[in-house]
């Protein structure tokens, strides 16, 4: 299995960014995709960003499309996301994941390993 850790989770302001960094370890080969999920207090984990490992073809929700940017550092083994333009709604805990095999990006269920998130706290 994959292990995640995520890091890079702080407080800023609206308009403000942050990048977001999960380093694997483990069987990191069998990853196929990995994506960005995020969960707010009250609300259900949702997906936020993925990426294909090969061939890097990424994926946005569309809350976040044109200000978040996933992207991957194979020889560093860690996955980024790059948030621009933050908002209170944005806030949230966020956890980046690993799948072995093809699934729909945004589905939780098609990952089978998780990090154990960072908090990212956007005030206005």
């Amino acid at each position: 299995q994959v292990q995640l850790v995520e890091s890079g989770g702080g407080s800023v302001q609206t308009g403000g960014s942050l990048r977001l960094s999960c380093a694997t370890s483990g069987y990191t080969y069998r990853s196929y995709q990995m994506g960005w999920f995020r969960q707010a207090p009250g609300k259900e984990r949702e997906a936020v960003a993925g990426i294909y490992i090969l061939g890097d073809i990424a994926f946005y929700a569309d809350s976040v499309k044109g200000r978040f940017t996933i992207s991957r550092d194979n020889a560093k083994n860690t996955l980024y996301l790059q948030m621009n333009s933050l908002k209170p709604e944005d806030t949230a805990i966020y956890y980046c994941a690993s799948a072995e095999r093809a699934g729909p990006w945004a589905s939780a269920g098609a990952y089978n390993s998780w990090g154990q998130g960072t908090q990212v706290t956007v005030s206005s």
